[in-house]
């Protein structure tokens, strides 16, 4: 059923340790793959409750159940009271087991990572741009992107034999449930029907054209791409061991 999703943040550190950079909060359905992102300046219970409100209002289905990780922005009073207030099932990981939030960790690579690098970003300007290029992004993401989610997976000694569904959509995924109702599949139609993802997908590049050019201005004219190589590798090539 739609509306059980999967949460993380994705840092914007640029390679360099310590505070003061933007996150970017990633939330997942688990039974459409339906993925919105909205970047924050913290990881303050505040920026990350202001971030969660933003998305339900965006979800084309409201949200029944939340998963997290053990993170601190997560495991706290504020966003336990904000479920309880809205009557969510909330969840969390096993510790030291990233596979149990497969979703969304995905999209951490497939969407956050793939749209707008490694940079450092710790700037309002960087910010906005970050929020606006999510907006767009998720007119592709959930309207056009066909994604294939994981059915069967069988291990036969050394050997794993997995089985994927069709490649669909998330708006087909979601439009095709069967708790969906008449006026949310008519509203999501609509919407798709107006989207010019060619137009949409210029606009995106256009912003990360400017997001990269501030993001390289901060640290002068001979500065590369950070690059965390070890985690972008370890991403692209994981294998989640939870089926969808």
């Amino acid at each position: 059923m739609p509306g059980f999703v999967e949460i993380d943040t994705v840092f914007h550190d640029g390679g360099i340790r310590g505070g003061g950079h933007a996150f970017t909060l990633t939330v997942t359905d688990i039974a459409t793959g339906w993925t919105e992102n909205r970047s924050v300046p913290d990881r303050t219970a505040k920026c990350v409750l202001a971030a969660l409100n933003e998305i339900s209002r965006a979800m084309p289905f409201p949200i029944l159940g939340v998963d997290s990780d053990n993170g601190s922005e997560f495991i706290n009073d504020d966003l336990f009271a904000w479920c309880q207030g809205r009557q969510i099932t909330f969840t969390r990981s096993r510790l030291g087991n990233k596979n149990d939030g497969c979703h969304v960790e995905q999209k951490n690579w497939s969407v956050v990572r793939t749209v707008v690098g490694y940079y450092r970003y710790d700037t309002a300007s960087e910010l906005l741009l970050l929020n606006e290029i999510w907006k767009l992004q998720s007119m592709l993401t959930n309207y056009f992107h066909p994604q294939q989610k994981l059915v069967a997976k069988v291990r036969r000694g050394a050997k794993v034999s997995k089985k994927h569904d069709k490649a669909t959509t998330p708006f087909h995924r979601t439009i095709d449930h069967p708790t969906m109702t008449v006026e949310r599949i008519v509203a999501l139609t609509r919407a798709h029907s107006l989207i010019n993802p060619a137009a949409i997908q210029r606009q995106v590049q256009a912003l990360t054209a400017r997001l990269f050019t501030l993001a390289l201005a901060k640290a002068g004219p001979t500065a590369q791409p950070q690059v965390n190589k070890r985690a972008r590798l370890r991403e692209a090539t994981k294998t989640p061991t939870r089926a969808s």
